[in-house]
Formats: structure tokens, C-alpha cells, sequence
């Protein structure tokens, strides 16, 4: 019988069963299709190692980058996490996070210290702050053994005047208040949420409103995520039984005891999240929960102890000019001036256009959910925004105003016969969620529809057209334009606008919209790969609390492929030799001391883990802690832990040591900007480790399978340019089984490898790409597998040949 060759259709097709796919490819991981064939995708390296040689890093998880040129050459790139702001420039990342205010805190000191506690508690009226938000100390006096001068974060707020902060070393002494009289608190914006929580504050439950009992206390002590009786001061004030509210957790408890614990107490009721808890935090009488005229309304913050959700932080960005305007979703509108050699702190647009003008500046934009600068027409434009009223500067914020500066001015946002200022109201849905620049018009996505904005000139300056209803947006940032093409992630398809609105036929659309977190998909993000005509999105799966997943639509090839990669931001610069993405978590601490036993299959929680991986590798000292799960019922445990990991740098075993509590734990590989398409291997440590890609046809039969087929050898045929090594390789395998029922059997795995000659399984020696290797499979059906898992190879896969021959019918 003649040889078969293995010639697939290109791209992925998940929308049927593996035998009903013949003729086509049915997995894929970190592979792409060129021409029709497949190839393992290109490697990635830390953007600041690949510039000066030195891997810095920053704060927070990167959700949105910005990348200009200004006018004296310097390569700007504004760097977005759900914690500070950055301008990157060669790699290095300059902090621009905006201040608030700066507070002389007087008395005798601000800081309450336990001795033996890295844990210190900190004393400012009205601090207005959040977790995760930064706060810079001077003018400290040394006491309780510490000096506590210097930038610090904010890790809780157990009042409204009081919160927490993590000392490096722990105090040696207890006190009440210490630090001196001169203590100052420069305080930057509130931190947002590293990822969608159950939580409070603007945007958290617009429509309900929580109704308080008559009690009130605080917890006497710290309390786990599984703590099922808690302590507090007191419960004299709350009934017998019922539910409390502890931060953003509704809590039920069946008893009291001793008139300072509730007892039976059932954990993240209503839907809220279980979590840990900080000695002092407030805990309250919960009653029940309305709506009607006494629910918060746009505009107006939920109750602090409001158990609805809380968007992460999003960021949009635009040059003006060689300066930058950036805006957090639902949060002021910031500025920064370009000078590069201070890198000064961002100030808000209101301050500096109050600046010019005394009469004008009181009427800038206070609150936006997004902001863009025309590229041609050089306004400022904001989507959602507190409307203009003339004599009230103070107006209730709307989600669905569209209002833009004057031409050329940033700063006046009064209209008048003497500017082209204004705004606008669409019609269509309830908010809006994003805009993006297209050509020659702005595409607006509002939550059931699509508009454009056009410029008219004076008098009507913009203009306003519905381009398609019954549309969806799953996040701000599932959106990507190339070729006059933007395409987009709804909630249950994928589009594309080309001048009309269209659904993109898509062969992976089971396996991606079956197995999404949809609590999560506002961390969706989407860009393109221009270089190979992709447009990818990454986001969370099912079980997965951060993005470990991405969708590839060849818009060249119009197929799909798909992957598995953990990436919180995506930016293809043509500015940039290489496409950029973000991998970032926000890094926690320890919530209790960690001793040396167990060393498998341990559990650590952690103050703030909901960003971490589903699985990964911590390090806690010097100490390397792998983990295969994230509890999702609280956020911050990490099970199936196993104690000194190996350090994949050194590649040696860690020592595994006792750690206090209130230690640093971050995740193995740092917050970082990766150049992608770059090399071969996974650059995001400093030694280059191996990527694993690998693709796996649909089943194959001979005829209809009446038969058995006999595969008796094998003739690969691959190429290995691009390789860095001197034997690069791959393994192929032919995977049989008796029918689509059953699991495949185990069959020879040939490793295919490039050189002069290569060697094969079982010592076969043959001739690049030209080979032959004798195997003995049989199966009535049959997968083809492609995998590398080494370091420094590239691979292309051709038309691989198999002598396959019937063999029976049993």
C-alpha cells in the first residue's frame, strides 16, 4: 500500500468530537499555523534584561500600556497596574503614581507597635485610603526599635482612621503611638483591585443598598478565611443570632458566647467572599438589603459594608502631544507633563486646567470611565462623565455622556461660541464600557450597542451614529484594530468591524466560552501580532482566578488557534522591535508564621493572593514553595504546596526554613514587560528555561474504520531553522486506539532531531529531514502529536508520511 501522508487542515477546530474532525488539527499549545502549517510560537524576554542588562520591575499587575515617541527621541511607555502608574523609558520604570495630599500627622506619633510584630498599625483621621495603596513617610523619630521613613503599602484598613502597614524587620518593643510630632504621610491615589472581588466604593452595587442592626465592634484578633467563631470587643450591642458584616463578607453566626465571640458561624454568605481579616477591622449588624429610593445610585459610593462586586482597576491612556493623559475606570483624569530627566509625579487635569483658568477649570471632567486625544483633531475626549451645567460644577456623574475639550486645549471644557467644546448622550444601554480610535472615526462600545463619533467641524463639532445594537463587550480591553479591522470578545462571540458590523465564525468557540470565568472577564485583554497576522485574546479559564489562557484568530488565514499563557497586558508597538506583554501579580505577604513542616501538600495563606496563578512557584525568603492550586473559595490560600522547591535559576533544591508572619511572598517570576517573538526559549527568569509547545491532529482511519491500520514506519518531515542549539528536536508521536471511545494507547515516540544526522528512538540514525523510523502501532483510529519541550529549538512541521496498512478488522 502507498504511504499516507499527514497533510491537516490549518487552524483548530473544537466544535465536534476528535473522529468527526478527520482531516484536521484538534489541540494546540504555544504553536501558530504559517502557510498552512504549523510551527512553535516565538520566545519572550524580560524587556529590561533585553535593554541594559538589569531586570527591574514594578508594583501591581499591569493591566494597560501606552507607547509614544516625544519630541527629543525618548521611547516612552506608560505602564498601568492596579496599584501605581509608571513611565518606562530603556527599561527602567520611573514611579509617576499621583499624590493626594500630604498629612502632618502631629501628637506624639502615628504608629502603634507590637513587640515581635512586623505589623504596625497606623493612626490618620479621615485617611480616605484603600489596601493596596501607597503611602510615603518623613520626619520619623526612631520607636517601638523601628524608623518607619520611607514608601510603604497600605495591606488593610481596619477603620476609617486607622490602617495597616508591614514593616521590613519586626519591632522590638510595644507601643501605642510612636514616631514623633514631624511624622508627614504623602499619600499616592487609592490602590484599585488586582482582580474583580466582592467589595464597595464607587461602582459596587449601584442599584441595592445594605440595612444596618444596632450592632457594632471590632475583632480582638485576626481571623483566617475558615475561622468559623470569631472574637471581637464585644457583643452586647447584636442579637442572638443572625448575620454580621465584616468588611465586604457577610457572615452568619447561630450563637454568642462569653459576650465577645460569635459562634457557628457560616462563612461568604450572599455570595460574598470569604476572607482574612485584621484585628480592629470594623464588624457590624447586618439587617438585610433594599433597593428603591435608599439604594446607591451613579454616582454615589455603596456602603462600606455593601457585599456586591468591585471591578479591578483598568487604566486608558493617550499622548497629547509628548505629554500623557491617563484615567483609572471610574477615577479622575490625570496629566503628565514630559521631563525626563525628574520624572515628576502625574497631577490631576482639574488641578492644572483651575491653574489657567480660575473660571473653567472647576468644570473639567471629574470621573470618566475612559479617556482618548484625538489623533487629527487634538481634543481630549472622555466616555462617561459628570455633565456640564453652567453655575454647578458639581453635577451627578453619567455613564453614558460623551464630552470632549476644546481643540488644542485640555484645559476648556465650558462650551462656548468661541470653542468647540461639548457633549453628548447616547442612547443605547445603561453604561458605556470603552471607545477606541478606528480610521477616521471613534468606535464607541456602549453595554448593547456599538456607535461611531465623526468629526464635523463647527457647529456640531462631533457626530454621533448607531453602527449596530444587541452587541456585547466582555472587557474594555478585549479589542484590537489592524488592517482598517477591529475586532472584539463579547460575552458569547467574537466580531469584527470592517464598516459593518460582523460574527466572526469561530472553530474554538466551545472550548473557549464553555470554560471562562466570567466573574473575571473584565481581565480579558486582547492585541495583535502584526508580524504573523494574529489577533490574540488572553483570559481566565473556569478555575482560574488571573488570565492562563489565549485564543489566536489568524485574520489572514482566518483560522483559530489556542494556548495556555498567563499575560495581564498586551501592546504591539510599531514603535518597539517586538510585541510586549505583561505578566504581573500583586505581591502579598504571610498572614501567619510558617513553620518547617508539613513539606508536601502543606497549604499558605497569604494576606491578598487573589492574583496568583492557579499554580506556581513562591518564594518566601530564600526559600522556593511550588503550589498546584488556588483555593478559589477564599482567594488567598495556596494548597498542594510542596516545601524547598528548586530554585530554576540555580537549578538546585532550597532550603526549607521557618518564616515569621507579615513575610514577603512573591510570585517566582517578577513583574515584568516581556519582549515576545524573541528567541526560542521562556526568558521571564535570568536563565532562559524551555518552552513547551506542542499540536495533536483530530483522529484518522483507513476508509471508514472497518479495518485496523498497521502503521509500520514513520517519514517526519520538519525543519529546525530559527534553532539554538546544535541537535534541536522534537518528539513525534502516533497515538492508536480501538475506537473513539477508549483512550489511546501507548505507542513509540520517536524523538525527531536536527544535525548533519539525527538520532531516533531506538537508535535509528537517518538524514535531515529525509529519515525514516520502523515502529509497529496498531489501532483502528489514530492521532498524529508534534511536542518539544527543550530548550533552543524552533520547528516547522511539513507532510509527514506514515506506511499505513490495513490489519484486520479485530
Amino acid at each position: 500500500m502507498p504511504l499516507q501522508k499527514l497533510l491537516f487542515k490549518p487552524g483548530i477546530n473544537r466544535e465536534s468530537t476528535s473522529y468527526a474532525n478527520e482531516g484536521g488539527w484538534f489541540e494546540s499549545d504555544k504553536i501558530r499555523f504559517r502557510f498552512g502549517y504549523p510551527e512553535k510560537i516565538g520566545g519572550w524576554t524580560n524587556l529590561a534584561a533585553a535593554v541594559n542588562g538589569v531586570a527591574y520591575t514594578y508594583a501591581g499587575v499591569n493591566r494597560d500600556m501606552n507607547n509614544w515617541v516625544t519630541l527629543n527621541y525618548s521611547n516612552l511607555n506608560g505602564v498601568g497596574t492596579n496599584q501605581k502608574y509608571y513611565i518606562e523609558n530603556g527599561g527602567v520604570y520611573k514611579d509617576v503614581t499621583p499624590l493626594t495630599a500630604a498629612v502632618t500627622v502631629g501628637g506624639s506619633g502615628p504608629f502603634a507597635t507590637t513587640n515581635g510584630s512586623k505589623l504596625v498599625l497606623v493612626t490618620v483621621s479621615a485617611h480616605g485610603v484603600s489596601p493596596g495603596t501607597y503611602v510615603t513617610f518623613s520626619g520619623a523619630v526612631a520607636g517601638g526599635g523601628l524608623t518607619l521613613n520611607g514608601e510603604f503599602e497600605i495591606v488593610s484598613t481596619p477603620t476609617g482612621n486607622t490602617f495597616n502597614i508591614i514593616s521590613p524587620t519586626a519591632a522590638t518593643s510595644t507601643s501605642a503611638t510612636t514616631g514623633g510630632a514631624s511624622v508627614i504621610a504623602n499619600f499616592q491615589i487609592a490602590a484599585g483591585n488586582a482582580v474583580y472581588s466582592t467589595g464597595n466604593g464607587w461602582g459596587a452595587g449601584p442599584w441595592n443598598a445594605v440595612i444596618y442592626g444596632t450592632g457594632s465592634s471590632t475583632l480582638s484578633s485576626t481571623i483566617s478565611a475558615a475561622a468559623t467563631s470569631i472574637s471581637v470587643a464585644s457583643t452586647t450591642s447584636f442579637s442572638a443570632s443572625g448575620t454580621i458584616v465584616i468588611e465586604s463578607e457577610i457572615i452568619t453566626y447561630t450563637g454568642l458566647s462569653g459576650g465577645i465571640t460569635f459562634t457557628g458561624c457560616t462563612r461568604a454568605t450572599d455570595e460574598s467572599m470569604a476572607t482574612i481579616h485584621l484585628a480592629g477591622v470594623t464588624v457590624l449588624q447586618y439587617d438585610s438589603e433594599t433597593s428603591g429610593t435608599s439604594a446607591n445610585g451613579w454616582g454615589a459610593a455603596a456602603s462600606t459594608a455593601n457585599s456586591v462586586g468591585t471591578q479591578l482597576r483598568l487604566w486608558t491612556a493617550d499622548n497629547f502631544g509628548e505629554d500623557l493623559i491617563f484615567a483609572p475606570r471610574g477615577g479622575a483624569i490625570y496629566y503628565w507633563d514630559v521631563d525626563t530627566s525628574t520624572y515628576a509625579r502625574a497631577v490631576t487635569l482639574t488641578s492644572l486646567a483651575t491653574a489657567a483658568s480660575a473660571t473653567n477649570g472647576p468644570y473639567v471632567p471629574t470621573t470618566t470611565l475612559a479617556v482618548i486625544a484625538s489623533d487629527v483633531q487634538r481634543f481630549v475626549i472622555v466616555f462617561g462623565s459628570n455633565p456640564y451645567t453652567p453655575g454647578n460644577s458639581a453635577t451627578t456623574f453619567d455613564p453614558m455622556i460623551v464630552r470632549w475639550s476644546d481643540q488644542e486645549d485640555a484645559y476648556t471644557w465650558v462650551p462656548a461660541a468661541t470653542n468647540q467644546s461639548g457633549e453628548y448622550k447616547l442612547a443605547g444601554g445603561s453604561t458605556i464600557i470603552t471607545a477606541r480610535m478606528a480610521k477616521q472615526e471613534i468606535l464607541i462600545w456602549t453595554d448593547a450597542a456599538l456607535f461611531t463619533m465623526q468629526y464635523l467641524g463647527p457647529p456640531y463639532v462631533w457626530g454621533f451614529n448607531l453602527l449596530a445594537d444587541n452587541t456585547s463587550l466582555i472587557s474594555p480591553n478585549a479589542i484590537a484594530s489592524v488592517n482598517n479591522q477591529t475586532f472584539w470578545m463579547g460575552v458569547d462571540k467574537f466580531y469584527v468591524y470592517t464598516g459593518r458590523v460582523d460574527t466572526l465564525d469561530c472553530t474554538v468557540w466551545q472550548y473557549v466560552f464553555n470554560n471562562i470565568n466570567q466573574m473575571q472577564a473584565y481581565q480579558i485583554v486582547s492585541g495583535t501580532n502584526e508580524k504573523y497576522g494574529e489577533v490574540w485574546w488572553f483570559y481566565p479559564s473556569a478555575n482560574s482566578s488571573v488570565n492562563d489562557r489565549y485564543v489566536i484568530y489568524n485574520h489572514l488565514e482566518k483560522i483559530w488557534y489556542y494556548g495556555t499563557i498567563n499575560r495581564t497586558a498586551w501592546l504591539d508597538s510599531p514603535l518597539r522591535g517586538f510585541p510586549m506583554g505583561a505578566q504581573s501579580v500583586q505581591n502579598s505577604f504571610l498572614s501567619a508564621a510558617l513553620t518547617t513542616t508539613p513539606t508536601t501538600n502543606a497549604s499558605i495563606t497569604l494576606l491578598n493572593g487573589y492574583s496568583y496563578p492557579s499554580s506556581g512557584t513562591v518564594v518566601i525568603d530564600s526559600e522556593y514553595i511550588s503550589y498546584t492550586a488556588h483555593d478559589s473559595a477564599d482567594g488567598n490560600t495556596l494548597t498542594g504546596c510542596t516545601r524547598g522547591a528548586v530554585n530554576p535559576v540555580t537549578d538546585t533544591a532550597t532550603t526549607v526554613a521557618t518564616h515569621v508572619q507579615y513575610s514577603s511572598v512573591t510570585f517566582n517570576t517578577p513583574n515584568q514587560v516581556m519582549y515576545h517573538e524573541n528567541g526560542t526559549d521562556d526568558g521571564s527568569l535570568s536563565v532562559l528555561q524551555p518552552i513547551e509547545a506542542y499540536i495533536q491532529s483530530a483522529d484518522f482511519d483507513i476508509g471508514d474504520g472497518h479495518n485496523f491500520g498497521f502503521v509500520s514506519k514513520i517519514l517526519p518531515d520538519l525543519t529546525f531553522d530559527g534553532s539554538t542549539v546544535a541537535a534541536p528536536q522534537v518528539t513525534l508521536s502516533v497515538r492508536s486506539r480501538q475506537n473513539s471511545g477508549t483512550a489511546y494507547g501507548v505507542g513509540n515516540s520517536p524523538d525527531v532531531v536536527s544535525g548533519n544526522n539525527y538520532a531516533l528512538a531506538r537508535n535509528y540514525v537517518v538524514q535531515l529531514f529525509t529519515g525514516q523510523v520502523y515502529t509497529r502501532i496498531r489501532g483502528r483510529q489514530m492521532a498524529f502529536k508534534v511536542i518539544s519541550t527543550d530548550k533552543g529549538v524552533a520547528w516547522q512541521l511539513g507532510a509527514t508520511r506514515l506506511d499505513l496498512r490495513p490489519d484486520g478488522r479485530r
